[in-house]
């Protein structure tokens, strides 16, 4: 009897157990040492909600009505979208000793590592579910597009690690480059500025910022009750695939040559 189906079977479930192993992992070590554990996926996002929260809405007196809501909303997306972009980076040297002296993949060690930041992102949209109950908002059917955005989301973060930190190989500087470009790209986002406000003092936005298009449609599915934009989501949907296959090429054409020059 061919035995093969079924070894392939068991090695694609080892392979599976081995990746959610490694995700929990990496989420107790980044939570559980600390004393406050769980909670510190929440004081991140929190303490720049305050921050912002008084540089915009006490000091600069915006008008976007359930503006903490707002912020809370849109830190969540973008703190998922900063973790796994500038906080992958480097992966190919800090786990060089998975790749190098188990079997796993390059690419698995990927998935494990913003598998466990989708773990922080779940938590915290957890908590902004209770505050969208809390104040009244409340949320309706439209919410049930969120795994679809989330999914987008998760492409072109798991693009934008694949491509930037096979650059790191090549060209250190990356490193210091990246989070520069991220203030760019976060100004350029409506992480705390009206969304419309963007859009009409740059056109076709969404068209260079996909950070653009997810965030405004997670605000539309979540506190608006709107469903999102699908001409948005479209175009997002297609940057998401193209980032993730140029990511994929670059690892497959550049990962190679990563023990030996980092």
């Amino acid at each position: 009897m061919n035995q093969t189906p079924f070894k392939n079977s068991a090695q694609k479930n080892n392979r599976l157990e081995r990746i959610w192993l490694l995700a929990k992992i990496e989420f107790k070590l980044r939570y559980y040492e600390n004393k406050l554990g769980l909670l510190w996926a929440l004081i991140r996002p929190v303490s720049l909600l305050l921050i912002y929260f008084i540089a915009f809405k006490v000091i600069m007196k915006t008008t976007i009505e359930n503006y903490s809501i707002y912020l809370f909303a849109g830190l969540i997306v973008w703190q998922f979208y900063l973790e796994a972009t500038d906080g992958l980076t480097r992966i190919l040297s800090t786990k060089k000793y998975l790749y190098e002296y188990s079997n796993m993949l390059k690419i698995e060690i990927y998935l494990a590592s913003l598998i466990s930041i989708l773990l922080g992102f779940v938590f915290n949209f957890s908590i902004l579910l209770i505050f969208l109950f809390a104040t009244g908002i409340g949320v309706n059917i439209n919410i049930l597009y969120s795994p679809l955005l989330l999914l987008v989301l998760f492409m072109l973060c798991f693009g934008m690690a694949m491509i930037l930190s096979n650059l790191f190989i090549y060209f250190k500087d990356i490193g210091q480059i990246w989070p520069l470009l991220t203030q760019l790209l976060m100004w350029l986002s409506p992480l705390f500025l009206n969304a419309k406000d963007l859009e009409s003092n740059i056109p076709h936005i969404e068209v260079f910022n996909p950070m653009y298009g997810i965030m405004t449609n997670f605000r539309n599915i979540t506190m608006y009750h709107l469903p999102p934009d699908f001409n948005v989501l479209l175009i997002n949907t297609a940057q998401a695939i193209v980032v993730f296959c140029v990511g994929y090429l670059m690892l497959k054409k550049m990962g190679g040559k990563a023990s030996e020059l980092l």
